[in-house]
């Protein structure tokens, strides 16, 4: 099918689902048809890739890989992987795949950009931080990049896994928590720089979207975009 987007997903399954739901929510479609075909891979079994980069757990990269092979074969023209600490090995994926791949930190990073604002908060996981997926190219552009304290990191941690293990509500009151900390430390605009936590903050982002920059959201929407010019239509994207 011509314009067929792969989902590499699962990590986490939420977050994929959250993806999905967005290809769905921000495509203008009057029916079934018009809406964008997508393939999504949501096998869980893919290591922790915090583990794997902080603790020297199991590599995901080649089960990564191995999904991302059977996209393309289903026939994916462009992939997109909603998670934001697998993009680490984004680099190694799209050397080994053989269609388009949208990177979640450069579409996010274009939307920082055009957000206008000079001091970003961000709120990642462990691995996002450390291995400076965001931080670099925020300081690159001479922004200013407040992220939080280890305390209140360990705290964003906790809340990312409370999604995971499915306690909702423990997960939205830990971030809520140190979004308002960002915004105390001078953050105009926070980067939410794990899949997880548009989930977690999908009240907050939704009663106050110039606050925030949904990673997942501008993906999608580069998605739309890619679709667009692969199909030759215009004005998908609401």
């Amino acid at each position: 099918m011509k314009g067929l987007i792969g989902v590499l997903g699962g990590m986490g399954p939420a977050a994929t689902v959250d993806l999905f739901n967005k290809f769905v929510t921000y495509t203008a479609a009057h029916n079934d048809q018009e809406h964008i075909p997508l393939i999504i891979s949501s096998i869980p079994d893919i290591p922790d890739r915090t583990e794997a980069l902080m603790h020297h757990g199991q590599s995901p990269l080649p089960v990564m890989q191995d999904y991302l092979k059977r996209l393309e074969d289903a026939g994916a023209e462009c992939i997109v992987i909603p998670c934001n600490t697998a993009h680490y090995w984004f680099s190694e994926l799209k050397s080994a795949c053989h269609v388009d791949m949208l990177s979640i930190v450069e579409t996010t990073m274009k939307e920082v950009i055009f957000s206008g604002k000079k001091k970003v908060g961000l709120l990642a996981t462990n691995a996002t931080l450390y291995m400076g997926l965001y931080q670099k190219s925020i300081e690159e552009l001479g922004f200013e990049c407040i992220r939080p304290d280890e305390n209140s990191q360990i705290k964003v941690m906790e809340s990312i896994y409370a999604l995971k293990s499915g306690d909702n509500q423990l997960a939205e009151y830990l971030m809520k928590e140190q979004a308002e900390q960002l915004f105390k430390q001078g953050a105009e605009v926070i980067v939410l720089g794990c899949t997880e936590v548009p989930v977690i903050l999908a009240d907050e982002v939704k009663n106050n979207p110039n606050k925030y920059i949904d990673s997942t959201g501008s993906l999608v929407r580069a998605g739309i975009k890619w679709y667009e010019n692969r199909v030759g239509k215009n004005n998908l994207l609401i």
